[in-house]
């Protein structure tokens, strides 16, 4: 008799297309291919983007590890692992052909689970899919369906905002932060929890408040103003914040959470153009993830004229502090002159592969659009003097396969708060207008 303890694990192409290390996260268990799910892959080998260096990666481990009985029993991944087989396609279980057909790749994947399950009753089966539909699908015929979760974060209502409200505070205290030095030792501000690097503080004496923030490299508390970058100045607490970090040039990774209208990629290209003579070049970019799922081959025109309206944005926040200045001020100009210079550079994300970012201050806007391996790739390009800064809704999505959890602006920040050379603000109040306030909070 089969030992029941172990599972059964189908993958789905999206789960291998997400994370191609994805056969190493179940333990002992055992992990099934559908041969549907090989033939999907071949069609993304070849390209640039996340998803095709998934397939390649994974063809070739799987290609290491295959063997005679790789279509039978299975061979094993590795020490303290299962075993990983591929399942030919069979015919539509009886079961299934009522409500299903053939014809889709996502059937013949449910099927290959459900007849597992039949095969096996002895064992559990479990279908892992990033497609919602499919989970759905497979729990209408009684089948576990399951999201792949081993690079989400466990719970959103706990993830790190990156400032505290400090209540509580002495006068003497405060009234130090307005005082030269404009800092005090974190013992005198009455915490229950440690301290995070460049974490930032709203410290309150009945009516009296200060701004301040942890400053880990001299271990203080020191006070934050409202600065001006480029003529955009913060509005509210949580901006003064986040112009603290864009400005600061101990904190070489940055990232700004928000809804519509806090003014994330202002503030982040206001600090870049405030900061620019430290840094060779400006790049901002965004994933390129259209509305409803298509491809910008449906676009008539040339790369150019398809990829604009996904850039407009970005423009539209350049000329925002482009207006700031009359046409004949030197900021103003030096705006244009930037742009004509490629000094300042508003790109879609993929152009970046294969360059070097070298002294970049890097903006990459949409970012909860892109998987934690894609955050973890773009973090590593950075090469010395690079400043990277990620902006992002988390929970306005527009990929697919990914959420509120398994996002990799959440994966991000759940991973590195605590590190000396990040700093993160999650930005609660708009500021764009009140109408746009009004439908962020009620539509």
């Amino acid at each position: 008799m089969e030992k029941s303890g172990k599972k059964f694990f189908v993958l789905d192409t999206n789960v291998i297309l997400h994370d191609s290390a994805c056969i190493y996260q179940f333990a002992d268990n055992d992990v099934v291919l559908p041969i549907t799910v090989l033939e999907e892959l071949d069609h993304f080998k070849k390209g640039n983007d996340a998803v095709n260096f998934h397939a390649r990666e994974f063809v070739r481990a799987l290609d290491a590890l295959s063997g005679e009985k790789l279509f039978e029993e299975g061979v094993k991944i590795g020490p303290k692992l299962g075993k990983i087989s591929i399942k030919l396609e069979r015919h539509l279980h009886k079961h299934l052909q009522i409500s299903f057909t053939n014809s889709k790749p996502d059937h013949l994947i449910l099927n290959t689970a459900y007849s597992l399950s039949k095969d096996h009753p002895q064992r559990p089966v479990i279908l892992v899919t990033k497609d919602v539909n499919l989970r759905m699908k497979a729990k209408a015929v009684g089948l576990t369906a399951q999201d792949y979760k081993t690079d989400q974060i466990r719970d959103i209502s706990t993830l790190y905002k990156g400032f505290r409200v400090v209540e509580g505070v002495t006068k003497t205290v405060v009234n130090q932060m307005y005082c030269v030095p404009f800092e005090v030792a974190p013992e005198k501000v009455p915490v229950k929890e440690p301290f995070k690097p460049n974490e930032y503080l709203i410290m309150r004496h009945n009516k009296r408040s200060a701004l301040a923030a942890f400053d880990p490299v001299h271990n203080c508390v020191r006070r934050v103003d409202k600065q001006n970058a480029y003529g955009i100045k913060p509005r509210n607490a949580e901006q003064a914040f986040a112009m603290d970090a864009l400005l600061n040039s101990d904190t070489r990774l940055v990232s700004l959470t928000g809804k519509a209208g806090t003014g994330k990629t202002l503030l982040a290209l206001a600090a870049a153009l405030e900061k620019n003579k430290s840094y060779r070049q400006i790049y901002l970019a965004r994933p390129v993830v259209p509305l409803s799922n298509k491809d910008i081959g449906f676009l008539p025109g040339s790369i150019e004229s398809k990829l604009s309206p996904y850039m407009q944005p970005m423009f539209d926040n350049l000329s925002v502090i482009q207006h700031q200045f009359h046409e004949s001020d030197p900021k103003s100009k030096r705006i244009k002159d930037f742009l004509e210079e490629d000094k300042l550079v508003i790109a879609p994300l993929a152009f970046i592969r294969g360059r070097s970012l070298v002294r970049t201050y890097f903006i990459v806007d949409e970012a909860q659009n892109l998987t934690p391996h894609e955050i973890k790739t773009i973090i590593t390009r950075a090469g010395e003097g690079t400043k990277m800064v990620f902006t992002g809704d988390i929970f306005q999505i527009d990929h697919p396969y990914l959420d509120s959890l398994s996002n990799g602006l959440s994966y991000l920040i759940d991973k590195m708060q605590g590190q000396k050379i990040y700093a993160h603000i999650n930005l609660e109040k708009g500021e764009r207008s009140e109408l746009s306030e009004l439908a962020s909070d009620l539509l």
